[in-house]
């Protein structure tokens, strides 16, 4: 099978159309689902997405839109998820095993599945049901924004699956002119990773809107990267080198980038926004605010040390006041 010629899309939001300019430029063929058909028809006569990064010229003449995933899956080998992981479910309901029968899936997701209480990780999901096993699963990790692939800056990823010749395979797909890549075995890290890195760019944008300076945002980074570390390797105890760039890299672009919507949701909750108020301003979804409930409900059974993680819950959950949450945080610090 050759999957580097029919891809399925399930999203059209800021990285799916990233990936779809990436990929733009190998010989594939896509098979995009575009909920809306508004966009379907933007898309096609002007070459660009009018929600997400819309000044990126899309290669229209390789893409086939479609109004299902469950067609666009069928005409494809390899299906990218680029869905906020709030809606996953929503999107794949009424598909089934069979439909992802012999196919590889991709996930562009940094997030878990949401309003369970199984609290699930996106492979997990995808495993449990649809029975995708690990080997046929790969996760992309950053540390890479929509925003900057768009503009061609050079940008890295890292393409994580046990099996890590089909991880090579992806990594060698998405390599071109201005995107370098690798790969890994370790999907539970690069996954935990990605969904708490989300959680500490709300802590981030929180501080900031509070008014705490650079130096305090160092040391916030500091402990982040060991909060991380601690959870990820009590729930998958491997040997790992959590700096690297798909953990400390990518920790660190979505806590100080303009581009992280994390990060800006925080900053209006620093500000004095409610959580509704902050997220109607914004029109993407932080997927941190979803993110801080699994993390800290799925940390009912390992019991890890989580400050950071624990005052973001309780500012947006239990919506105890920024100004006191964060200060005793700040005694928890080192």
């Amino acid at each position: 099978m050759n999957f580097k010629k029919n891809i399925a899309i399930i999203g059209s939001g800021s990285w799916a159309t990233a990936i779809v300019k990436i990929l733009g430029e190998k010989d594939v063929h896509f098979h995009w689902f575009v909920r809306r058909q508004e966009v379907v028809a933007h898309i096609n006569t002007f070459h660009r997405n009018p929600d997400y990064i819309s000044s990126t010229e899309l290669p229209v003449a390789k893409i086939t839109f479609h109004s299902s995933p469950k067609s666009a899956i069928e005409k494809s080998d390899m299906v990218i998820v680029a869905t906020p992981s709030a809606f996953l479910k929503n999107t794949l309901e009424g598909l089934s095993p069979a439909d992802f029968d012999n196919k590889m899936v991709v996930s562009a997701i940094k997030g878990m599945i949401p309003d369970t209480d199984e609290n699930l990780i996106i492979a997990e999901f995808f495993r449990k049901y649809f029975e995708v096993d690990f080997k046929n699963f790969v996760v992309i990790s950053g540390p890479c924004h929509a925003e900057e692939v768009a503009l061609e800056k050079l940008s890295y990823l890292t393409l994580s699956c046990p099996d890590t010749a089909k991880a090579a395979m992806v990594a060698d797909l998405f390599a071109c002119r201005f995107i370098k890549t690798n790969f890994t075995e370790d999907i539970y890290g690069t996954e935990l990773a990605a969904v708490m890195k989300n959680i500490i760019a709300v802590a981030s944008g929180i501080c900031h809107g509070l008014g705490y300076g650079d130096n305090f945002q160092a040391v916030l980074i500091s402990n982040a990267i060991q909060e991380i570390e601690r959870f990820v390797a009590a729930v998958h105890p491997i040997e790992r080198d959590i700096k690297g760039s798909a953990y400390l890299g990518d920790l660190l672009v979505t806590a100080y980038s303009q581009f992280s919507r994390n990060r800006a949701f925080g900053l209006m909750i620093g500000k004095g926004y409610s959580v509704k108020a902050a997220q109607l301003e914004m029109n993407m979804i932080a997927e941190g605010y979803y993110s801080v409930k699994c993390i800290h409900e799925a940390n009912q059974k390992y019991k890890v040390e989580l400050p950071i993680t624990a005052a973001v819950y309780n500012i947006v959950y239990e919506k105890i006041s920024p100004v006191m949450e964060i200060k005793l945080m700040s005694e928890k610090l080192k």
